[in-house]
């Protein structure tokens, strides 16, 4: 699996001039919660795996994991709408275009996987 990092980590500086922050910064508790239970669930399929397992049960698991997982995605791609795509386009211009094209491919690779 190949990580890429996004070419602006940062939102656009908010309508008063100071600079913004992610949009999941006030679910970030939320996130991290159900990553680690999530991470937790990994490690039960790895389990599965060690002790021989039926092989249903575990691609049952693996459903839930990667259901669970796009559940994560969803909401972080809302907090990037409703908070660094909206801040964009209420300033406008080329980090306007970015962050619309950026959110847009986001959704495109979502929509794939």
């Amino acid at each position: 699996m190949t990580v890429t990092t996004a070419a602006t980590d940062i939102c656009p500086t908010s309508e008063h001039g100071e600079s913004s922050v992610h949009g999941y910064i006030s679910d970030k508790a939320k996130y991290r919660n159900r990553l680690r239970r999530l991470e937790g669930q990994v490690r039960g399929i790895d389990r599965m795996v060690d002790e021989d397992r039926y092989c249903i049960d575990i691609l049952t698991q693996i459903s839930a994991i990667t259901n669970a997982l796009e559940t994560v995605a969803i909401g972080l791609l809302g907090d990037h709408l409703r908070h660094c795509v909206l801040d964009a386009a209420v300033a406008g211009g080329e980090s306007a275009d970015h962050k619309i094209t950026e959110a847009t491919a986001a959704i495109a690779r979502l929509v794939r996987s």
